[in-house]
């Protein structure tokens, strides 16, 4: 079968060389079965019938309409943990800077670079970029995913005394953390006693503005804050008003707005975080994997609207895959409809993410027309696909 893929932003060539031959790239969006995205916004496209599934070569998902497209049936995959080295380099880079004021000392330089007597100046001058040591600095990691698990361990190698809390901790990330971070149940504990905080989680409705006057007010007087996630978890009214007092002493952030880069005593780089080859390169290898996964065998990896289901390689006659709405009782009207078409099912797995489930059936029959058109007609249904 030929599968018709679009590339809505230029995916590296590594990740596209993983496709078969028997992916074509296509200009046509409404022919396409497959799309690959990085920033393009997809809101307001108009989502073919065609499509089958969304690949996003990055983590962050607030691009893509994730709940229009699971209502069609169009499953979307990010790619966590492909760019995480990228972002962990550059906060720890953040942290460097921030401890000595190494920026401060640069642009020192630049404007005296015309002093005859510029070393003997500086000598003078030195004391107020000098800034402290970060050894032994209590450092809160808040959100311990992909990247402030392997930020978490490099602090911890660095010598700082490393908190972290996450309230859904994977057990994967639990598994790759170093012993030494100790956990806290809530930010409120790590805005009491840390001098750095590092914020790595998700822009959600619960988490956007969480960076606010309230958690101002709980954190220590002149606390370092890093943010290299979403700016928008900052309020950032009330931290230029952190930032005014001396609360705050200093805010590093990854995302330019025309307010960031007007806040006092704040460092703003163009969004580095996941820009360097090595994680354009990951993200769209992991991309390409799972796009061919699941066109070709059925299986959900790392999606964000559908929940994650790994059959491996069909070994029956026939596979057949239903993504429907999580209710109950749908497994019964599946296992009867077959056993009314006397299919016998050899391999059945079923998950639920939220309102939506996926259903995969290995039967030892090949798979018919007329199995397809009465598994579709079930109200709930929304989507079926004969893998094999």
């Amino acid at each position: 079968m030929s599968v018709k893929v679009k590339c809505l932003n230029p995916i590296a060539e590594c990740g596209l060389e993983m496709l078969p031959d028997n992916y074509e790239m296509t200009d046509d969006t409404d022919a396409a079965q497959a799309i690959l995205v990085r920033s393009a916004v997809m809101h307001d496209m108009e989502i073919s019938d065609n499509l089958l599934a969304v690949a996003r070569a990055g983590a962050g998902v607030n691009n893509i309409p994730l709940d229009k497209l699971a209502d069609k049936g169009v499953v979307v995959f990010n790619t966590p943990g492909a760019n995480a080295n990228g972002v962990k380099e550059l906060t720890i880079a953040a942290l460097f800077l921030a401890a000595r004021d190494i920026v401060g000392g640069i642009e020192w330089c630049l404007d005296n670079k015309d002093d005859e007597n510029i070393a003997k100046t500086a000598e003078k001058a030195k004391k107020q970029f000098a800034g402290s040591e970060i050894k032994g600095k209590k450092i809160g990691i808040i959100g311990l995913g992909a990247i402030g698990v392997i930020v978490a361990n490099a602090c911890n190698r660095l010598g700082m005394d490393v908190y972290g809390c996450d309230p859904y901790l994977s057990i994967e990330n639990a598994v790759n953390m170093t012993r030494d971070v100790t956990m806290v149940k809530t930010n409120e504990e790590l805005y009491e006693i840390c001098d750095y905080l590092t914020v790595h989680v998700p822009l959600l409705d619960s988490t956007k503005g969480m960076i606010n006057k309230d958690a101002f007010d709980k954190m220590k007087d002149g606390v370092v804050i890093l943010n290299f996630s979403r700016d928008t978890l900052v309020n950032e009214d009330d931290m230029r008003a952190a930032l005014e007092s001396g609360k705050v002493s200093k805010y590093f952030v990854d995302f330019p707005t025309p307010s960031t880069v007007n806040l006092p005593n704040t460092v703003v780089t163009p969004h580095l975080g996941a820009s360097t080859q090595e994680s354009e390169d990951n993200c769209a290898k992991m991309a390409a994997r799972e796009l061919r996964d699941y066109i070709d065998n059925g299986n959900i990896r790392n999606s964000v609207n559908y929940p994650n289901v790994d059959a491996g390689i069909c070994q029956t006659e026939g596979r057949i895959t239903i993504l429907h709405k999580n209710l109950p009782k749908m497994l019964t009207q599946f296992t009867n409809m077959f056993a009314k078409d006397n299919i016998n099912i050899e391999n059945m797995m079923n998950k639920s993410k939220g309102n939506y489930a996926y259903t995969v059936l290995d039967i030892c029959s090949e798979t018919t027309d007329q199995v397809i058109k009465e598994l579709e007609e079930i109200p709930e249904v929304i989507r079926v696909r004969a893998v094999k």
